[in-house]
Protein backbone atom coordinates (compact mmCIF):
# COMPACT_ATOMS: atom_id res chain seq x y z
CA UNK A 1 0.00 0.00 0.00
CA UNK A 2 1.19 3.60 -1.00
CA UNK A 3 2.44 4.97 2.35
CA UNK A 4 3.39 8.77 3.26
CA UNK A 5 5.82 10.30 0.85
CA UNK A 6 4.97 8.35 -1.65
CA UNK A 7 4.38 9.61 -5.25
CA UNK A 8 1.10 9.46 -7.12
CA UNK A 9 1.14 6.97 -9.27
CA UNK A 10 0.36 7.41 -12.94
CA UNK A 11 -2.69 5.96 -13.53
CA UNK A 12 -5.42 5.78 -16.45
CA UNK A 13 -9.26 4.69 -15.58
CA UNK A 14 -12.41 5.64 -16.56
CA UNK A 15 -14.72 7.34 -14.76
CA UNK A 16 -18.79 6.89 -14.80
CA UNK A 17 -19.90 8.73 -17.89
CA UNK A 18 -17.24 6.65 -19.63
CA UNK A 19 -14.86 9.27 -20.06
CA UNK A 20 -10.65 8.63 -19.38
CA UNK A 21 -9.49 10.41 -16.18
CA UNK A 22 -5.84 9.45 -15.58
CA UNK A 23 -2.61 10.73 -13.10
CA UNK A 24 -1.37 13.81 -15.49
CA UNK A 25 -4.86 15.67 -15.16
CA UNK A 26 -4.23 16.52 -10.87
CA UNK A 27 -0.93 17.67 -11.57
CA UNK A 28 0.32 20.63 -9.48
CA UNK A 29 -3.26 20.30 -7.97
CA UNK A 30 -4.24 18.78 -4.43
CA UNK A 31 -5.72 15.55 -4.84
CA UNK A 32 -7.85 13.06 -2.71
CA UNK A 33 -8.49 9.89 -3.57
CA UNK A 34 -10.81 7.57 -1.94
CA UNK A 35 -11.15 3.58 -2.56
CA UNK A 36 -14.34 2.24 -1.49
CA UNK A 37 -15.50 -1.51 -1.72
CA UNK A 38 -18.35 -0.87 -3.63
CA UNK A 39 -21.13 1.50 -4.74
CA UNK A 40 -24.51 2.20 -3.66
CA UNK A 41 -23.43 0.03 -0.20
CA UNK A 42 -24.34 1.64 2.70
CA UNK A 43 -20.85 2.84 4.17
CA UNK A 44 -19.79 3.37 0.51
CA UNK A 45 -22.95 5.90 0.33
CA UNK A 46 -22.50 7.08 3.85
CA UNK A 47 -18.83 8.13 2.84
CA UNK A 48 -19.68 9.67 -0.73
CA UNK A 49 -22.46 11.70 0.41
CA UNK A 50 -20.47 12.99 3.16
CA UNK A 51 -18.27 14.35 0.69
CA UNK A 52 -20.33 15.55 -1.13
CA UNK A 53 -22.40 17.44 1.52
CA UNK A 54 -18.12 19.14 2.35
CA UNK A 55 -17.25 19.27 -1.74
CA UNK A 56 -17.58 23.43 -1.21
CA UNK A 57 -15.16 23.39 1.57
CA UNK A 58 -12.99 20.98 -0.15
CA UNK A 59 -12.96 22.73 -3.34
CA UNK A 60 -12.06 26.01 -1.46
CA UNK A 61 -8.96 24.10 0.15
CA UNK A 62 -8.04 23.64 -3.64
CA UNK A 63 -8.82 19.72 -2.94
CA UNK A 64 -9.71 17.37 -6.47
CA UNK A 65 -11.47 14.82 -5.25
CA UNK A 66 -11.53 11.55 -6.98
CA UNK A 67 -13.03 7.68 -6.11
CA UNK A 68 -12.26 4.44 -7.00
CA UNK A 69 -13.87 1.19 -6.79
CA UNK A 70 -13.93 -1.98 -8.39
CA UNK A 71 -17.60 -1.66 -9.66
CA UNK A 72 -18.51 -1.29 -13.64
CA UNK A 73 -19.37 1.93 -15.34
CA UNK A 74 -22.96 1.59 -15.09
CA UNK A 75 -22.83 1.03 -11.41
CA UNK A 76 -20.71 3.79 -11.29
CA UNK A 77 -23.56 6.00 -13.09
CA UNK A 78 -26.13 5.14 -11.20
CA UNK A 79 -24.58 5.95 -7.92
CA UNK A 80 -23.15 9.14 -8.74
CA UNK A 81 -26.53 9.70 -10.55
CA UNK A 82 -28.60 8.79 -7.59
CA UNK A 83 -26.72 10.81 -4.86
CA UNK A 84 -25.74 13.87 -7.09
CA UNK A 85 -22.26 13.33 -6.64
CA UNK A 86 -20.34 16.41 -7.85
CA UNK A 87 -16.71 14.43 -8.24
CA UNK A 88 -15.64 11.72 -10.56
CA UNK A 89 -15.64 8.16 -9.68
CA UNK A 90 -13.23 5.29 -11.41
CA UNK A 91 -14.82 2.04 -12.58
CA UNK A 92 -11.83 -0.15 -12.16
CA UNK A 93 -12.78 -3.66 -12.49
CA UNK A 94 -9.37 -4.65 -13.86
CA UNK A 95 -8.09 -3.30 -10.27
CA UNK A 96 -5.21 -1.78 -12.46
CA UNK A 97 -5.78 1.57 -10.26
CA UNK A 98 -6.68 -0.31 -6.87
CA UNK A 99 -3.40 -2.28 -7.37
CA UNK A 100 -1.33 0.54 -8.36
CA UNK A 101 -2.51 1.93 -4.77
CA UNK A 102 -2.09 -1.56 -3.39
CA UNK A 103 -5.55 -1.45 -1.85
CA UNK A 104 -7.13 -5.21 -3.02
CA UNK A 105 -6.05 -7.26 -0.11
CA UNK A 106 -7.16 -9.99 2.15
CA UNK A 107 -10.28 -9.35 4.21
CA UNK A 108 -11.87 -10.70 7.49
CA UNK A 109 -15.60 -10.59 7.51
CA UNK A 110 -18.25 -12.54 10.07
CA UNK A 111 -15.19 -15.63 9.90
CA UNK A 112 -14.93 -15.40 6.11
CA UNK A 113 -11.62 -14.55 4.48
CA UNK A 114 -11.78 -13.05 1.03
CA UNK A 115 -9.73 -10.40 -0.80
CA UNK A 116 -11.26 -6.62 -1.50
CA UNK A 117 -10.94 -3.29 -1.19
CA UNK A 118 -9.62 -2.07 1.67
CA UNK A 119 -11.60 1.70 1.99
CA UNK A 120 -8.69 4.06 2.10
CA UNK A 121 -8.49 7.36 1.45
CA UNK A 122 -4.84 9.35 -0.12
CA UNK A 123 -4.20 12.78 -0.02
CA UNK A 124 -1.40 14.18 -2.14
CA UNK A 125 -0.25 17.56 -2.12
CA UNK A 126 0.24 19.45 -5.02
CA UNK A 127 3.78 18.32 -6.00
CA UNK A 128 2.33 14.60 -6.47
CA UNK A 129 3.59 13.55 -3.02
CA UNK A 130 1.50 11.06 -0.42
CA UNK A 131 0.82 13.59 2.20
CA UNK A 132 -1.67 11.56 4.46
CA UNK A 133 -3.25 7.92 4.14
CA UNK A 134 -6.08 7.51 6.05
CA UNK A 135 -7.24 3.97 6.64
CA UNK A 136 -9.58 4.09 9.36
CA UNK A 137 -12.16 5.63 7.33
CA UNK A 138 -15.23 7.23 9.31
CA UNK A 139 -17.39 6.91 6.48
CA UNK A 140 -20.33 9.56 7.96
CA UNK A 141 -17.59 12.38 8.86
CA UNK A 142 -15.35 11.66 6.57
CA UNK A 143 -14.33 15.38 5.02
CA UNK A 144 -13.52 16.14 8.64
CA UNK A 145 -10.75 13.72 8.69
CA UNK A 146 -9.22 14.93 5.39
CA UNK A 147 -9.50 18.43 6.64
CA UNK A 148 -7.91 18.04 9.88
Amino acid sequence: MLKLGDSLPEFLGTNQDGKEINSEQFKGKKLVVFFYPKASTPGCTAEACNLRDNYSVLKEKGFQLLGVSADSVKRQKTFTDKYELPFDVIADENHDVINKFGVWQLKKFMGREFMGIVRTTFVFDENGICIQVIDKVKTKDHAAQILD
